[in-house]
């Protein structure tokens, strides 16, 4: 399994991403470059990233693909389509999005993210996407979320059926699907279905915490690792039955100290627990 995090204060040119990178102890990074990038660069950060051997995990393409307004809507696909191909240049993992949500708030619970309809939609979109770029070392993934699809190993499931397209792949973040309080005190259980369910097709994880407070009605809050119940162990065991280069990625930290604290933690229950991190 990859170990990575984002870096702060990004580097200046590749060398010193991958010192950065190094002194972090980091096998997997986040794509060090933006979508507009000359391919020279690209090439440049691509290559350094092989010499060392560090894994890019995943290009961000944050957007709402799926919005009501059809202006944001058509952005967020052109943006979703540069984004996959910048991942395909660069030779990260994948390429990963929310599917996106049926109001203002590109992320935000809407009512209409769980219908039929929407499902319906996502497909079409998504298929759209990999259609125009046809990406050939990379992979389409859709970030698990509370209250959109994919939220259940059974409904991304479903997607994948769905959308029936070899470049598309699952991108797990458990925290973001534990949104009731049978999940987060059955989290074992649950992380066991997602990996029994979505295995075959995981290409990145991202590692949060979470934690149930005993505020009514309910009250759950993302926390830095090691701070919450997510049960790692269990995390880190399944995402050892993944191929080697599957990256689990460090994200949402305000600061250096939280996410040195956070990868120390994680490290230390690998260690625990006999699971080898590169």
């Amino acid at each position: 399994m990859r170990f990575g995090g984002p870096i702060f204060n990004n580097p200046g040119d590749p060398d010193e991403w991958v010192a950065a990178l190094r002194n972090k102890g980091y096998s997997a990074a986040y794509c060090p470059v933006a979508y507009g990038t000359d391919g020279a660069t690209i090439r440049a950060y691509a290559q350094a990233a092989g010499a060392a051997d560090i894994v890019i995990a995943e290009v961000g393409a944050w957007s709402n693909p799926i919005s009501p307004d059809d202006a944001v809507r058509q952005a967020a696909i052109e943006k979703c389509q540069q984004h996959l191909a910048l991942a395909d240049e660069i030779g990260a993992i994948c390429c990963v999005n929310i599917t996106g949500a049926r109001g203002e708030i590109w992320d935000g619970p809407y009512a209409d993210n769980l219908t039929d309809d929407t499902f319906d939609l996502i497909v079409e979109t998504v298929q759209h996407i990999i259609d125009a770029v046809k990406p050939v070392r990379t992979f389409y993934t859709l970030e698990t979320m509370p209250w959109a699809y994919p939220d259940s190993p059974d409904s991304y499931l479903s997607l994948l059926k769905a959308i029936d397209r070899p470049q598309l792949a699952a991108h797990l973040d458990p925290v973001n699907m534990i949104s009731s309080p049978q999940r987060f005190l059955n989290n074992t259980h649950f992380l066991r279905e997602c990996f029994q369910k979505l295995g075959p097709y995981i290409k990145s994880c991202h590692g949060k915490d979470i934690t149930l407070s005993d505020q009514l009605t309910v009250h759950l809050d993302e926390v830095r690792p090691g701070l919450g119940s997510l049960d790692y162990r269990t995390l880190l065991r399944e995402m050892n039955r993944l191929p080697v280069d599957t990256p689990l990625m460090l994200e949402h930290l305000e600061t250096e100290a939280e996410y040195a604290q956070s990868a120390a933690y994680v490290r230390q229950v690998a260690r625990d627990c006999g699971v080898a991190m590169r």
